[in-house]
């Protein structure tokens, strides 16, 4: 599995991130959110993720950057929990870290990877609808 980041997989369109928060479905695990699309894009990835830290929790600059990083390197970890389960099919993501308690990186990496299997569980629920 590769564990890396590439450039192509970061979301950096302001098109489709205004699409994402126009007509895409979101999850929730606290303290984490993960707004999702699916879209077809030019890249031969599967995803494309962005993150967020509301300046509303957090002020400086110095502590919304530390959980940027820290929700990128969560993502980067478990990105093969998503990508395994996408169906050959391309997805945007944002992922937000939405409350103003400073978690422990163990405690986020573990949401992370909750949250990736609440989104793959409703995707193969929302499969066996279409085919009943």
């Amino acid at each position: 599995m590769d564990y890396s980041y590439p450039k192509e997989e970061k979301l950096k369109s302001k098109k489709i991130i205004d699409l994402l928060f126009t007509q895409g479905n979101s999850i929730s695990k606290y303290p984490l959110r993960l707004v999702y699309i699916q879209h077809d894009f030019e890249e031969e990835v599967a995803l494309k993720m962005g993150v967020s830290v509301s300046k509303k929790y957090f002020k400086n600059a110095v502590d919304r950057n530390y959980f940027k990083r820290v929700l990128r390197e969560c993502y980067r970890l478990n990105k093969h929990l998503l990508i395994d389960n996408l169906n050959q099919k391309k997805y945007c993501f944002m992922f937000f870290y939405q409350t103003k308690d400073k978690l422990e990186y163990s405690e986020i990496n573990e949401k992370t990877i909750q949250l990736f299997e609440k989104f793959v569980n409703s995707l193969k629920e929302n499969e066996t609808k279409i085919q009943n």
